[in-house]
């Protein structure tokens, strides 16, 4: 199953890339929730989060060092915020796994 994430991966869909290696894709979020808003995503195609396999792990600890360099990138290491829904019942609605690095003003609790 191929998802946009997948589609933008393969390049058969545009998006502003911030970063890229061989493991992990991260992009600008098209209809942003704040200022900075940074989809970063594992290439390897997993639906959620309670997908993941132990093998899969490593892709993670990936994705959180690229999300550490990014906000470094744009100035924002003093707060942010790096969430994923796991599942409908979540938010999710791209059954690709992927981090929300959100940050560039003041975010309000979660609760």
């Amino acid at each position: 199953m191929t998802t946009i994430f997948g589609k933008i991966i393969k390049r058969e869909l545009p998006a502003e890339i911030v970063f890229e290696n061989d493991k992990v894709l991260a992009i600008k979020d098209k209809y942003p929730a704040a200022p900075i808003h940074i989809l970063i995503m594992p290439k390897k195609e997993i639906p959620d989060f309670q997908s993941l396999k132990p093998e899969d792990y490593p892709l993670i600890e990936e994705c959180f060092k690229v999300a550490q360099q990014i906000a470094a990138q744009y100035g924002i290491t003093g707060g942010y915020r790096l969430l994923t829904n796991n599942g409908s019942l979540a938010g999710q609605t791209i059954f690709h796994l992927h981090f929300h690095l959100l940050g560039g003003r003041q975010l309000g609790t979660m609760g």
